[in-house]
């Protein structure tokens, strides 16, 4: 019954929000001063009742306006709002408010000055009050604390509004009431809780405005829209024209040119256009530009113009007209640049420094090459080179070019490794899975309390899947996938928007230990990591698409040029950009924004077997590269965008036949942060005993054991050495732990406590849908007279009840200090972890700690 009352009242603050607004009629507001009170008397001599109105006042600097009546009060700096209540918000024809006028106390007698009502001066003079834009938003601040207020100025109800403003750099909002924000960069996006998503016609938000605190209290919103109109109801402006259009420098075949910065008009200025005649040549953010492509001994007349964050042009900028060169006047190129070297790089970039060529008729420009790629083009002798994989060597080359376009010879190559990923320190990747709130019962907050959030570097969220239709990243949905794991359809169309973002959490699931209301726009996991990220800024939260069950249809957005942009630009819209599809009222733009710093690809597996139903093609190993230098590339082109470097990781197969068969790994490299090589998962026996049920064997020892029966032999050394052997850098790859178990029933012994025995099927599960596999910290607690063991020679722990019983394989403590040792020994970058719900703290500290040990 309390829960329906709530609701029920909900719903009438939603259809009775706050007070009509103005409309456009006049009015007059007379103050009189009594000691320090203030008092409005409001007058309508109008011969039919005036809804809506409001006064705004100017105070002497130092002077507050405060403890209202039959009114509110909103005071930013000098300038006061007066808003009345309800009951006296309409003013009878020929009326005035008495005996309700709103009054207040002022901290000194003082006049108010620059009095209006609803945009007219308050004694009645000058021009009728003009027509209030249908929708603005006003902007008031309270120390840190900002409000707007929105007011619908029509006829008709509000259905919706969004509000985005900008920040000075460094500033963000947060703590938002009646409101969730977003913020990317600079940019907020405001959107309205669930009860005044709506605004009646002539009412306001109010009293449920949204609020927000500022880091900085000085701090002023700018660039204020809502409903992408001006929030004051002012029409938009145009940027200005650039000024002083020049051309420093000119080719046979290009000419430069440089600009003076343009004034902007109502929104930031995000680039220029620059045209020849009336041909749009380039767009660049800068105030400079070179034009290429032209004809030698060619007269071509340029201009310029702004755009703003809108899209709007301003005028032209002066016309100058420039003739290329002829090529015949200067046959000669200029000397080859000497001395090229590398003074400095980052995990991305290389920064180059080279002595200057000299030429007969000047030199016009440099080009740097990355093997035989032009990567970029500089007037001077440093260039920076950027979009660089970390670990990685790259040649590099310089080539003068003169103003007649002749190149010089290359210089003498210099080669530069850029740094590790981590710094020279050791990557602790871990899985988090999405339903292990479920039945697990393991949050993220679990990541937090465990202590393990603080020694990992990074976090792969799993799993997102594929739209089988639109061949795109599919998000917004929750549907199940089929219990049947031998189903070819068993994730098509599956999801869970309920735990990523929509699920509320109670105070005691949560990192911060505050529990949401339900009517947040960002809920559920994402909204935990994201409060995770704060605690741990350390921490890099990367997406995993695909996994095991929703691989199916990598194939096909992989297939060709357009699928490949099309799936990648997707999945950048939904994860990195943030654009959640609306789910059960949460989600909406830039709701997701700032929570993944990153893609982890999950294909299991290009070109060879994976789940059954899974789409194969011989063009896997091919399309496979191809999609990850998409990745890359978008990745990379968001980063000139955002300034921030985006992650791309990969879960790599263990098995030589499909690496052959779906990685081309020297090429794949070039563009990879990190190679999560599996170290698990070995052999084992699944749910439905499809796979190895009639022998027990380790699921991820280190070295070959000297028992297996096998005429393969899996082991993590093995499964590392065709990566090093396509020359990956080591520093790109990390090994696999199991944070869980394979287990195996009835048993025999035959002396070797269940080593390669025969066995009968899966051993029960932690769960009953997942025979065969339980977590290390259940396993340990939930299987009886399990007596752990290890196997020296093959570094692999096992536990066995004994004759015909469950024998499991497993890492625990000791395995994992092994496996570092001998990652250390062959400069790895570190290990993967799948996944943490299996451990309590345990497992990860051990991790931690032999990384760590000298």
């Amino acid at each position: 019954m309390r829960r329906y009352a709530a609701v029920l009242l909900v719903l009438i603050v939603a259809t009775a929000m706050a007070a009509p607004v103005q409309a456009a009629a006049r009015l007059t507001a007379a103050f009189t001063l009594t000691g320090n009170q203030g008092k409005f008397v409001v007058s309508n001599p109008n011969s039919t009742a005036v809804t809506g109105w409001s006064i705004y006042f100017d105070l002497p600097s130092g002077v507050t306006a405060s403890n209202p009546q039959n009114a509110t009060i909103a005071q930013n700096g000098t300038r006061v709002k007066l808003t009345p209540l309800f009951y006296i918000n309409t003013v009878r024809a020929n009326g005035n408010t008495e005996p309700y006028s709103p009054t207040f106390t002022l901290s000194s007698a003082v006049q108010p000055t620059s009095c209006s009502i609803n945009g007219a001066n308050c004694d009645g003079s000058g021009g009728d009050p003009p027509d209030p834009s249908p929708v603005m938003a006003e902007f008031s601040k309270s120390g840190s604390r900002g409000t707007y207020v929105i007011s619908n100025n029509t006829d008709t109800t509000l259905s919706g509004w969004t509000i985005t403003f900008d920040l000075p750099a460094g500033v963000t909002a947060s703590n938002a009431d009646h409101g969730t924000l977003a913020q990317n960069g600079r940019q907020v996006t405001l959107t309205p809780a669930h009860y005044n998503t709506s605004v009646g016609a002539r009412r306001t938000t109010d009293p449920y405005s949204p609020t927000f605190t500022l880091s900085s209290a000085s701090a002023e919103p700018a660039n204020c829209r809502v409903n992408d109109v001006r929030c004051d109801g002012s029409a938009d402006t145009a940027p200005g024209a650039p000024g002083n259009l020049r051309s420093p420098v000119k080719t046979t075949k290009t000419v430069s040119l440089a600009w003076d910065a343009a004034t902007p008009g109502s929104l930031p200025i995000t680039g220029y256009n620059v045209y020849a005649g009336s041909t749009l040549k380039t767009t660049v953010t800068g105030t400079s530009a070179t034009v290429d492509g032209l004809t030698p001994n060619t007269e071509y007349s340029f201009t310029v113009k702004t755009v703003d964050r809108k899209g709007t042009l301003s005028p032209a900028s002066n016309a100058i007209s420039v003739k290329t060169n002829d090529p015949a006047e200067d046959p000669e190129p200029p000397t080859t640049p000497t001395n090229v070297r590398a003074t400095g790089k980052t995990s991305s970039s290389v920064t180059l420094a080279w002595n200057a060529s000299t030429d007969n008729k000047g030199v016009a420009n440099y080009h740097v090459y990355v093997g035989d790629e032009l990567k970029t083009t500089v007037t001077g002798t440093t260039a920076t080179v950027d979009g660089l994989s970390p670990s990685t060597e790259y040649s590099f080359t310089v080539r003068a070019r003169d103003l007649y376009d002749n190149l010089s010879q290359a210089s003498a190559p210099v080669k530069a490794t850029t740094d590790d990923l981590v710094a020279g320190g050791y990557a602790r990747v871990g899985y988090f899975v999405q339903w292990g709130i479920y039945g697990r019962q393991y949050f993220v907050k679990n990541l937090d309390t465990t202590g393990n959030a603080r020694k990992l570097t990074h976090i792969n969220y799993a799993f997102g899947n594929i739209d089988p239709v639109n061949l795109t990243c599919l998000h917004g949905v929750t549907k199940g996938t089929s219990s049947n794991p031998q189903d070819p359809n068993q994730g098509d169309g599956a999801g869970d928007a309920e735990a990523d973002y929509s699920r509320p959490f109670s105070a005691a699931q949560s990192v911060d230990g505050v529990g949401d209301t339900g009517w947040e726009k960002l809920r559920g996991n994402y909204n935990q990591l994201k409060k995770l990220k704060a605690k741990y800024p350390h921490l890099k939260v990367l997406i995993s698409l695909g996994g095991w069950t929703y691989s199916k249809y990598f194939s096909d957005v992989a297939k060709t040029d357009a699928s490949r942009k099309k799936f990648v630009a997707s999945c950048l819209d939904v994860y990195i950009k943030g654009n959640l599809p609306t789910y059960n009222a949460a989600g909406g733009p830039g709701t997701g924004a700032g929570i993944f710093d990153g893609i982890d690809l999950d294909w299991e597996w290009p070109g060879a077997e994976g789940h059954p139903g899974n789409h194969v093609s011989p063009d896997d190993k091919v399309n496979n590269t191809l999609l990850i230098a998409e990745f890359r590339k978008q990745l990379d082109e968001l980063t000139k965008e955002t300034g921030k470097r985006y992650e791309l990781t990969a879960f790599t197969p263990a098995d030589p036949a499909k690496i052959e068969a779906g990685w081309e790994l020297a090429k794949v490299a070039k563009y990879m942060d990190i190679f999560n090589i599996q170290g698990y998962d070995f052999h084992g026996s699944g749910s439905d005993n499809s796979w190895e049920p009639n022998r027990t064997g380790h699921q991820g020892n280190l070295y070959t054991d000297v028992d297996d029966p096998y005429n393969f032999h899996f082991s993590v050394e093995n499964a590392v050495q065709p990566y090093l052997d396509a020359g990956i850098n080591p520093r790109k790859l990390t090994i696999g732990l199991a944070y869980y178990g394979r287990g195996w029933q009835n048993v025999t012994d035959n002396g070797k406590a269940g080593e390669w025995q025969d066995a009968k099927g899966a051993a029960p599960g932690q769960f009953a849908e997942e025979a065969g596999t339980r977590g290390y910290s259940n396993l340990l607690s939930s299987v009886p007279n399990c007596t752990i063991k290890h196997d020296t020679q093959a570094v692999a722990t096992y536990c066995y009840t004994g004759n015909n019983g469950q024998w499991w394989s497993f890492d625990d403590a000791w395995s994992i200090e092994q496996k570092v040792a001998w990652l250390k020994k062959k400069k790895l970058l570190g290990a993967m972890i799948w996944e943490m719900s299996g451990d309590t703290g345990v497992l990860t500290t051990a991790l931690d700690n032999a990384l760590k040990a000298p």
